[in-house]
């Protein structure tokens, strides 16, 4: 071979490295400056924790909660102390409810349940307030589709908090009438009268009940469950013994409505999970139910 033809092959390889070389940091990777049209990436962090309630809460924190994509569980390692504190918030609050925003985009999956993977992290965030004390009747659940940012390890923030209003009915009857049917997956909550061991009918809950009677005779291995619950009023053990009478009571009823009492469980959780504040009578009643809810 010539030395010329030597040559000229030594300068195309050279060339050819260069321009490999340029491309995969300057274009893949984005690592060159300068003015040939490419553009410096910059890495998405987590914004800082802030959730505000007009002048009456003020809750800051550097760090914040974040959600990998797709998943719908949040890490709650680095504000624990700041939910903790909304939660006891809105137990002394009980005229405040709280509607927690779950955000995705549309890049994620959704594998969850739910409609959509905001919902399932709004709920995996109220789920956590009510286990914190949160009263779960203060808590509404919504969600928004964003073009959302991830940091390198593909985590984002997710999340939006808001506060409202909230007007307890006053009695039993409007209790029981403000409950609507939206699915037999959904909790749906029976009231009584006082001392009665009836519930209230209303047209939704007998809606549910007509379904769910539907649903669980063409579906043998699931279950209606009936979760008892009351005020705070006397005795711990008294009043989980007393909500587990409220559950029996209405597992009798429905048996008599013609389900199958091998597919109706019930559960007493007592003054545990208050659907409102035990502070006033009309959280009281609120708290004085039965919730229905198929599995």
């Amino acid at each position: 071979m010539s030395s010329g033809i030597k040559t000229l092959a030594w300068l195309l390889l050279i060339g050819w490295i260069g321009g490999s070389t340029y491309w995969h940091v300057c274009q893949i990777k984005q690592l060159c400056d300068g003015p040939l049209g490419s553009t410096t990436m910059s890495a998405y962090t987590i914004p800082p924790l802030h959730i505000m309630d007009g002048d009456n809460l003020h809750l800051m924190s550097a760090m914040n909660f974040g959600f990998k994509k797709s998943v719908p569980d949040p890490n709650f390692a680095n504000v624990k102390k700041e939910l903790d504190s909304l939660a006891a918030y809105l137990k002394s609050k009980p005229d405040r409810k709280l509607i927690l925003t779950g955000l995705y985009s549309s890049v994620e999956q959704n594998t969850t349940s739910f409609d959509d993977l905001g919902l399932a992290r709004a709920d995996a965030m109220k789920q956590y307030l009510i286990q914190a004390g949160a009263p779960a009747g203060q808590l509404a659940t919504a969600s928004k589709m964003l073009d959302l940012s991830f940091s390198p390890d593909d985590s984002t923030h997710g999340m939006e908090f808001g506060f409202d209003s909230l007007m307890i009915p006053k009695t039993e009857e409007a209790l029981a009438a403000a409950e609507k049917y939206e699915g037999l997956f959904k909790p749906l909550d029976l009231y009584f009268k006082t001392a009665s061991a009836d519930y209230i009918k209303t047209t939704d809950n007998q809606k549910f009940l007509e379904e769910a009677k539907k649903y669980l005779a063409a579906n043998k291995d699931k279950k209606l469950l009936l979760t008892g619950h009351t005020d705070s009023e006397g005795a711990d053990d008294e009043n989980r013994v007393l909500s587990e009478k409220r559950a029996q009571g209405v597992k009798e009823a429905l048996v008599k409505y013609g389900m199958m009492a091998s597919q109706i469980a019930t559960d007493a959780k007592g003054e545990t999970q208050p659907e409102a504040s035990n502070d006033t009578p009309e959280g009281r009643k609120a708290n004085r139910r039965v919730s229905i809810v198929v599995q």
